[in-house]
């Protein structure tokens, strides 16, 4: 990967999350065993391919935190977050933890971004430093998209992302979800986000997601881009225990 291209590009990778479906008890879901390594260490490893600082890249820390402290030791950077207020504020801790000269945050799930290859994080950041969307996603079309929100396209060329609490059953059809996988204007999201506050929480979640950073954007009037991943299989969400038994297979045989 081209190293210019993360030249004034943070990494965050949110790792707070305990895992309830997966009855993590003891350590962070981001840490369950895949291919014999946690699963956050195979994003970690790629960015650390791609010469990206130590200091830039920013685990997101929380529920036993210590098990991820002292598998990275100082390889990359760590922000706490004390309280879980959903995936838009853990981005923003991680976001205000970054070397202030840094003009981009790309957020990442710890838990869902094992199989991304360097080519597909190059080209959704070039997207943001040289095309000028405020908020480049990636999306993908898992086989069974039940347990995510949606991308929802409209014919006047707006995107929303709705989550599956609140989608219709019309929008239950569409497969089309969002990865998680985004990359911010970093002076705009730290702008947007509680301090000023701007950004709600989800009604029935009572957190604050990424989503929303979409239709702010709207509201603003600047430009947003969802990128389909080429390869559906680049992203791999866990939230079961047939699904982690087949990642695990999965990097077992090398993919």
């Amino acid at each position: 990967m081209n190293e210019n291209i993360f030249a004034n590009v943070g990494v965050v990778i949110l790792a707070a999350g305990k895992g309830t479906r997966l009855n993590c008890v003891d350590h962070p879901k981001a840490m369950h065993l895949v291919g014999d390594k946690p699963l956050v260490s195979y994003i970690v490893e790629k960015l650390e391919q791609a010469q990206v600082p130590k200091e830039n890249i920013c685990l997101v820390v929380g529920f036993c935190k210590e098990k991820i402290t002292e598998y990275f030791g100082d390889r990359v950077s760590y922000a706490e977050q004390t309280e879980l207020l959903g995936t838009a504020h853990a981005a923003f801790v991680g976001s205000r933890a970054l070397p202030a000269h840094l003009k981009y945050v790309l957020v990442l799930n710890g838990d869902d971004s094992a199989f991304y290859k360097l080519e597909t994080l190059e080209n959704l950041v070039r997207l943001h430093t040289q095309d000028g969307a405020v908020i480049p996603l990636l999306s993908v079309e898992p086989e069974d998209p039940t347990m995510y929100g949606r991308i929802i396209r409209h014919e006047d060329g707006q995107v929303e992302i709705i989550e599956k609490e609140y989608l219709t059953d019309a929008q239950k059809q569409i497969k089309e979800t969002s990865t998680g996988t985004f990359c911010l204007d970093r002076a705009w999201f730290e702008r947007i986000f509680p301090t000023m506050p701007r950004m709600v929480k989800l009604g029935k979640l009572g957190e604050y997601g990424m989503p929303t950073t979409f239709a702010m954007a709207h509201k603003e009037g600047l430009a947003v881009r969802v990128v389909k991943l080429v390869d559906n299989k680049e992203w791999f969400g866990i939230n079961t225990a047939e699904e982690l038994q087949e990642a695990d297979q999965r990097k077992k045989q090398g993919l």
